[in-house]
């Protein structure tokens, strides 16, 4: 083997990292947030757990970041340990496919069908489809299809690189020593293993070893167990992962080594027990492509179906690996939604856009219990809710930070085109929350002045202000279910909802000056009343904005002052709503002054 076949070696590496990198994160993105959904529903049992795991990471080729997103999941409090431990069983099941599409390359034949299945054939084909939907494709999804073809491709022109770059190394004495070395089983463990750490990828180890099985240099009693060691090194992809989180999500990385050392264990000792009164004759045959993928396939099953029954002793390891304390179960059961924004996400920014959805719900909740304990005080002054909207919107205040910066982080990773608009929506619709509850606090605050100088409203003004409380309570209400439930009719609604809230507005700021002026009321009362309605008033703004934002992104429309202008200006349709809300909230009848 020369240098030059070295650097046909490494260039093939490199081809067939790259292409591995572009196909796994293509096909992430492709599954989107759904992955979220999906981990959720189908753990209710072991069986729907393991089927999930090896569906899941079969799509998106990585078992690293299947076990990844898992830690995320338990991290944030989505999901438990005990729903996790099948799902990793499955992710080792899954991650075979990879080792079986890289068997192809090693077909032999003059057949049609053969030649049509070699990876010299289909590639080139694969990478020209790919190509075409990058440069041709209008939607997402073409360009992103035609990123995983792209992908497959280059990773089988590297595979093939990496195969003959290797081919000189079958007559090499010095090579086949070195070989020789890893029949030792404890070796063939730790060299799969370290390789794997390395990589960060059991699927690029295993195609590596196919690579040099194409020598015929490497037979079944060397290959075993470099195979089995593999399986350990993909361990570390989630070691690594889990640093910095709950303990909870730390026994999700323990159960996932846990299970492939005691599979290794078990396996080995079966294994060589059987060849000590058997005698295999395999041993020393020649191992080729198609039987590494078999070996693989048939320990992560074999290791699954006797392990699967015990998941309970897996998950009572892992805790006495990482053990809790008193201060971990009071931290376990505070139900903080900001631990749904585990950077871990950021992997796969489908997911981390569907987890932001749901803190930013938790927000909406806040913001608008806030505002509804803080028109409360405007009719009864109560202490304890005052304290209440003020430890509110300190909460609000909290969500704005945490989201805000794990937004700007998720905006510079790489999203589909509808992905980047919900980014750049959340990111507006965060600061309107905050706002909100920033309103909600200002009302708390007039409540409290109007409270300690004992002053208080006429029961007309109490009325009038009883009129525009509810239509705010409406337009809210409205707007957070938009938000939370992504309700499209909903946010339809806030727009001539909004518009009736200005009408009440002006029209209680005519007759409190028509009070002022036949001495009714008193010049300090009204700064507060104008007050209250200038906040209230407000906050429906700042639900317009949201409510105009999220039907923005639907439509793929970012002119939010031409959108607003079209829709005030379209006719009957708007002005049927505005007067339907009109019915809902009229005003008193209007007194008369002398």
């Amino acid at each position: 083997m020369t240098i030059f076949s070295g650097l046909t070696l490494l260039g093939g590496l490199a081809l067939f990292l790259y292409g591995m990198n572009i196909m796994s994160g293509s096909l992430e993105k492709m599954a989107g947030g759904k992955l979220e959904s999906v981990f959720e529903k189908l753990t209710s049992n072991p069986f729907k757990s393991v089927l999930l795991g090896a569906g899941v990471t079969a799509a998106i080729q990585s078992s690293a970041a299947t076990t990844v997103m898992l830690i995320g999941f338990v991290n944030a409090g989505i999901m438990r340990l005990h729903q996790a431990v099948g799902v990793i069983m499955g992710a080792n099941i899954g991650t075979t496919i990879t080792a079986w599409i890289l068997s192809l390359s090693g077909l032999d034949g003059d057949s049609l069908l053969i030649n049509l299945l070699k990876p010299t054939s289909f590639s080139p084909i694969f990478a020209f489809i790919g190509i075409l939907l990058i440069m041709a494709g209008k939607s997402d999804k073409q360009k992103t299809l035609g990123s995983i073809f792209i992908g497959f491709a280059i990773l089988m022109f590297g595979m093939n690189m990496m195969s003959d770059s290797v081919s000189p190394l079958k007559d090499s004495p010095a090579f086949k020593s070195i070989i020789t070395l890893f029949s030792n089983p404890l070796l063939g463990v730790l060299a799969g293993a370290l390789i794997t750490a390395v990589l960060q990828s059991s699927s690029v180890s295993v195609g590596i070893l196919q690579a040099v099985s194409s020598t015929g240099a490497l037979n079944f009693g060397t290959a075993l167990p470099i195979i089995l060691g593999q399986n350990i090194g993909s361990c570390a992809t989630a070691i690594i992962s889990s640093f910095g989180t709950s303990k909870s999500a730390k026994r999700v990385a323990a159960v996932h080594l846990s299970f492939n050392i005691i599979g290794t264990a078990l396996f080995l000792s079966v294994f060589y027990i059987l060849n000590a009164f058997l005698d295999f004759s395999f041993m020393q045959s020649t191992i080729n492509e198609t039987m590494i993928a078999v070996v693989h396939t048939i320990f992560n099953i074999s290791t699954t179906l006797v392990l699967l029954p015990f998941s309970k002793l897996l998950e009572k390891i892992a805790y006495l690996v990482v053990k809790e304390d008193e201060n971990d179960k009071k931290s376990a059961s505070a139900n903080d939604k900001l631990k749904l924004l585990d950077e871990r996400f950021l992997r796969t920014p489908s997911v981390a856009v569907e987890q932001t959805r749901g803190v930013i719900a938790g927000m909406a909740d806040a913001a608008q219990r806030s505002v509804e304990l803080a028109m409360e005080l405007l009719f009864e002054y109560d202490e304890e809710k005052a304290s209440e909207v003020y430890a509110l919107e300190k909460l609000v205040d909290k969500y704005e930070d945490g989201l805000g910066t794990y937004l700007v982080k998720l905006s510079s990773t790489e999203m589909n085109h509808k992905d980047a608009q919900t980014v750049s929506t959340l990111l507006h619709n965060i600061s309107d929350l905050e706002r909100i509850s920033d309103h909600a606090r200002n009302i708390a605050k007039g409540a409290e002045e109007r409270y300690e100088k004992d002053i208080d409203f006429s029961p007309k003004a109490k009325d009038e202000l009883s009129v525009m409380c509810n239509a705010v309570r409406e337009v809210l209400g409205y707007t957070v279910k938009a938000v939370c439930e992504q309700d499209l009719y909903a946010a339809y609604e806030v727009e001539p909802l909004e518009e009736v809230v200005d009408q009440i507005k002006t029209k209680l700021k005519s007759r409190h000056v028509k009070r002022l002026q036949a001495g009714r009321c008193t010049i300090e009362l009204g700064f507060i009343f104008t007050d209250f309605l200038t906040c209230l008033e407000r906050i429906s703004d700042h639900c317009s904005n949201i409510a105009v934002c999220l039907v923005q992104v639907n439509d793929d429309n970012f002119e939010t002052h031409e959108y607003l202008r079209t829709i005030k200006t379209s006719g009957a349709e708007f002005d049927s709503e505005v007067e339907k809300f009109q019915k809902m909230f009229p005003l008193p009848k209007k007194e008369v002054y002398s």
